[in-house]
């Protein structure tokens, strides 16, 4: 019997200035009629346990300084490399935020760090990463929201064999 896919979408937030949290709040508020529950976590506190429950995972990451985690994301992130498990059952999407003007050499390097360690510990990323850079005219909220409702889709496609 197919399995059925997940009815819950999971954001797993790491800001330092509120950007990526708002970023997730837009999409959970966009984005409430293509799944039955959107919940958005932040980072604090978090360990390879949250990929535990039955849901579609977005990470959606700043970028710190010279190219790093979030403050509120680094405990989770050192846990992956720590606590390692395979996740071979999850299923992601990557909204990675940077400036390119401050930051050319690490733009969005926080993201793109977790989407390597995910995908080193065997986690399925579907399409393909959102980039938002601080440094664009773009209305980050409104932009990661429209890109959101593409990739739910196309997620909910996959995960359903059927």
């Amino acid at each position: 019997m197919p399995s059925q896919p997940p009815t819950k979408l999971l954001i797993l937030v790491g800001t330092v200035t509120s950007t990526a949290e708002y970023v997730a709040q837009a999409i959970e508020l966009d984005s409430s009629d293509l799944i039955e529950r959107i919940e958005v976590r932040m980072m604090d506190g978090l360990d390879p346990s949250v990929f535990d429950e039955d849901a579609l995972y977005v990470i959606c990451s700043s970028t710190y300084g010279t190219g790093d985690v979030p403050d509120n994301a680094q405990a989770f992130y050192a846990s992956l490399e720590s606590q390692p498990r395979f996740l071979g059952h999850v299923r992601y999407g990557l909204i990675a935020l940077g400036d390119s003007l401050q930051y050319p050499q690490t733009f969005a390097n926080g993201g793109r760090r977790f989407d390597e360690r995910l995908r080193d510990l065997g986690a399925v990323r579907i399409g393909e990463p959102l980039i938002l850079d601080a440094s664009s005219d773009d209305d980050p909220e409104a932009v990661g929201a429209a890109w959101c409702r593409q990739w739910l889709t196309q997620a909910l496609a996959v995960s359903d064999p059927a």
